[in-house]
C-alpha cells in the first residue's frame, strides 16, 4: 500500500482525528537529551526514550516508526508532493487534503528547527525515491530448531541394543572427517559410527571407531584393513593403535584359515 492509500486510510475512518503534533523541541534546564521524534507513513508522531540510539525503525501499536532525519523527511515531502498534485487532478478531497496539510506543516516546521532548511534542500535535491527503502513490516521468520547436540548420539538410531557407549561432539567430528575416505575404502558407516553394543563397551566388535577416538586421540591413516588411532599425539612419545575392519580381508585371518585346512 503506497503512503497516500496509507494516509487516506487513516484519514477516512471515522475514529481517526488529526493526531497532536509533537511540539517543536523548547530549551530546559535538563541536562538529558530530548528523546528523537520518530513519524510512521501516515503522519503520525511519537518520541519513544526507551528506544536505543542506533534504532532506525520501531513498530508500535501496530505501525512502524521512523526515526525522522533529513533523508527520511525528504520522502515523506515526496509523497506529500504526489498528494498535492492527485489533490490538484480532483483525485484526491479538499478535506481530505487540508488534513494531510494540518499533520504535514507542524512536522516540516519541526524539521527545519532541528536540521535546517539548506540541510533539507540540499538533501531533497540529491534524493531518489525510487531508490529509498520506506519503512515496512517484516514478517519475522519462524525460528529452526536446532540441531540435537550430538553427544546424544545413538547408532543404529532406530534399534535398541542391551549398551549404549557416549560418544562426544569432538569424537564425532574427527569421524566426519574422515567418513569419505573410508567408506571409499570399504569402510561400512556401523563400523564408524556405532556406539550401540550387545555387550559393555569395549568387548564384542559392535562398537564403531568414534567410541575410540575421544579426548586427545586422533585419526592417522586411513586404509581398507584398518584406521590408525594415536593416543597421546601431542607428546615426545606418543603411541599408534590400529582399529581393524573386520568387514575385509585379514592377514591374520587367512593363515588361520590355511592352518585349519592342514
Amino acid at each position: 500500500m503506497s503512503l497516500l492509500q496509507t494516509m487516506l486510510t487513516h484519514l477516512d475512518s471515522p475514529e481517526c482525528e488529526p493526531s497532536e503534533q509533537a511540539p517543536p523541541p523548547v530549551e530546559n534546564d535538563s541536562s538529558a537529551p530530548e528523546p528523537d521524534l520518530f513519524v510512521s507513513t501516515d503522519l503520525d508522531t511519537a518520541q519513544f526514550e526507551w528506544v536505543v540510539t542506533s534504532a532506525s525503525d520501531v513498530e508500535y501499536n501496530g505501525k512502524i516508526y521512523r526515526r525522522l532525519e533529513p533523508e527520511y523527511f525528504a520522502w515523506l515531502r515526496s509523497r506529500m508532493l504526489a498528494a498535492q498534485s492527485a489533490f490538484k487532478a480532483g483525485k484526491l478531497s479538499e478535506s481530505t487534503w487540508e488534513s494531510l496539510k494540518s499533520r504535514f506543516n507542524p512536522l516540516q516546521e519541526y524539521a527545519v528547527q532541528k536540521f535546517g532548511k539548506e540541510d533539507l534542500q540540499q538533501t531533497s535535491r540529491q534524493f531518489s525515491p525510487q531508490n529509498y527503502q520506506a519503512p515496512r513490516h517484516v514478517p519475522v521468520k519462524p525460528e529452526i530448531p536446532a540441531e540435537p547436540p550430538k553427544n546424544n548420539w545413538i547408532y543404529p538410531p532406530n534399534e535398541a541394543w542391551n549398551c549404549i557407549e557416549h560418544v562426544s561432539s569432538d569424537a564425532l567430528a574427527k569421524v566426519d572427517a574422515i567418513k569419505e575416505e573410508a567408506m571409499s575404502r570399504k569402510w561400512s558407516e556401523a563400523r564408524l559410527y556405532q556406539n550401540q553394543g550387545r555387550y559393555r563397551f569395549p568387548c564384542g566388535q559392535d562398537y564403531g571407531l568414534v567410541c575410540f577416538v575421544g579426548g586427545d586421540r586422533k585419526i592417522g591413516a586411513v586404509t581398507e584393513r584398518y584406521i590408525e588411532i594415536i593416543h597421546s599425539p601431542d607428546t615426545p612419545r606418543p603411541s599408534t593403535l590400529r582399529f581393524h575392519n573386520p568387514d575385509v580381508p585379514q592377514p591374520w585371518l587367512k593363515k588361520v584359515e590355511s592352518n585349519h585346512e592342514h
